[in-house]
């Protein structure tokens, strides 16, 4: 009974270390998307620093919309990065609770 108790706290653990990565994750593209919506100084260093890792973590939705509108495009591209993060971290959360 105690061991299955540590087992299950342990991935507690791991899903809660999960849950916590993904959530910075889809903060940090949706800041590059405040940022770029509201026009601050490019040439600051925490606005390229979240530029430089949020097209990073965007994958392959950096381009995947090309409306011809930057700010649609913009939208459509990383909250589709966003949602993604929030989905794929969810499934695993699930999947790491279940198995332990």
């Amino acid at each position: 009974m105690v061991a299955r108790d540590r087992v299950r706290s342990g991935g507690s653990v791991v899903a809660s270390v999960v849950r916590a990565v993904g959530t910075v994750i889809a903060l940090i593209l949706l800041a590059h998307v405040i940022f770029a919506l509201t026009s601050v100084n490019e040439a600051n260093v925490l606005v390229q620093f979240v530029a430089s890792w949020a097209n990073a973590l965007a994958l392959w939705f950096v381009n995947l919309f090309v409306t011809g509108n930057g700010t649609m495009d913009l939208i459509l591209n990383f909250g589709l990065a966003i949602l993604f993060w929030l989905v794929v971290t969810n499934i695993v959360v699930r999947l790491v609770r279940r198995s332990a």
